[in-house]
């Protein structure tokens, strides 16, 4: 039996290079919004490796695509992956790593003819960004049942396009059902996105929870009045309380303390005019913790405070998005960090696809690391 096998730094290098080429922006970033051009071209690619690599591919309703090695033994496989869709201006290791470096573990089994005992599946999963269509954790939450299919293919994206839409036209709605197969394991490799890890001089941490999050977009209506005729005291400006919104988001997280979190992401004025008083802002708040009750407690504050903003000056708002709170794992770092010289425990900042996977294979779901 083979031991202690490595894996080609220099082949998944140039897989990551690779990829990165499409979408490929200023900086050394990406932009492959989930289901555009970009996201067709990137699924074609890592799909044409999984079969180079002798996987079985299956794509299913919702256009998770599930690559496997057979095992020894028949059965529910062990599953690594993560996303390869991206934000607008994305990194260009955010989510590839953990597919690629899947398919690279699955390429040096391959050259040492090891056989596993267990199937060992790798995936990635639609839509886990979020930017493009509602809610982020897309994929991941229909596999595991936490949004239901027909919901899902309905949502309708920031360009208007629905997302079952934009499946068949990519040529990428399968024809498997969602939810298979079901992992005997999940482990999930992700890159910090954060300068903890630098600061502190460690090359690799393991994650003891996931943050919570809560996302609202307002719309806060006002009128419209000229910037130079209208007194101070007579203006409903929606303007004037969307920042006083964004001010308090941010004096809520430090208050708090602790992993909260809040971020203003993004400001819509209408009729975004130098010398018109805006009648119009749409904004988005994202709030995460790790303590599902302090998010619940600062979600409160949030929506509280914008009602009375608004009240004071005569205008009205309104939500939706209504906050969506995924589970956090503290039971199963230890395992891994026996195994490895890490940071000590550490909570992410970002929701990954093993928090939606817990749903399905805990307790041997494993947090990014």
């Amino acid at each position: 039996m083979a031991t202690n096998l490595r894996i080609n730094g220099e082949r998944l290098c140039w897989r990551l290079d690779r990829l990165a080429q499409i979408g490929r922006i200023a900086g050394d970033g990406v932009c492959r919004l989930a289901l555009s051009n970009e996201d067709k071209q990137g699924r074609d690619l890592v799909v044409g490796w999984m079969r180079e690599l002798g996987l079985s591919v299956r794509v299913d309703k919702i256009g998770n695509v599930i690559g496997t090695r057979p095992g020894l033994e028949d059965g529910p496989p062990v599953m690594t992956g993560s996303h390869i869709d991206s934000v607008r201006t994305g990194g260009r290791y955010d989510g590839v790593l953990g597919v690629l470096a899947g398919l690279e573990v699955i390429a040096t089994l391959n050259d040492a003819e090891f056989h596993s005992r267990r199937p060992i599946a790798v995936a990635f999963f639609t839509n886990e960004e979020g930017s493009r269509f509602q809610p982020d954790m897309f994929g991941s939450l229909v596999y595991t049942g936490g949004l239901k299919l027909d919901q899902a293919v309905a949502t309708r994206g920031i360009d208007g396009v629905s997302v079952g839409e934009e499946l068949d036209r990519i040529g990428y709605s399968g024809p498997e059902p969602v939810g298979r197969p079901q992992a005997h394991a999940y482990v999930e490799l992700h890159v910090e996105q954060g300068p903890v890890l630098e600061a502190e001089n460690f090359r690799i941490g393991a994650v003891e929870g996931v943050q919570g999050i809560s996302w609202t977009e307002f719309t806060l209506s006002g009128q419209s009045n000229h910037a130079g005729t209208t007194p101070m005291r007579m203006r409903r400006d929606a303007g004037y309380v969307a920042a006083q919104i964004a001010v308090f988001a941010r004096s809520l997280a430090k208050e708090i303390g602790g992993n909260q979190v809040a971020t203003v992401g993004l400001m819509t004025l209408s009729p975004n005019l130098v010398n018109v008083i805006a009648n119009e802002v749409v904004m988005t708040v994202d709030l995460r913790n790790t303590d599902d009750e302090q998010l619940r407690e600062a979600e409160r504050r949030l929506f509280a405070f914008a009602d009375k903003a608004a009240a004071r000056r005569s205008a009205s708002r309104g939500a939706r998005w209504p906050a969506s709170r995924r589970s956090h794992s503290r039971r199963i770092w230890w395992s891994v960090s026996r195994r490895l010289l890490l940071r000590s425990a550490s909570p992410s900042g970002v929701c990954r696809v093993a928090q939606d996977m817990m749903r399905k294979s805990w307790p041997r779901s494993v947090p990014p690391v």
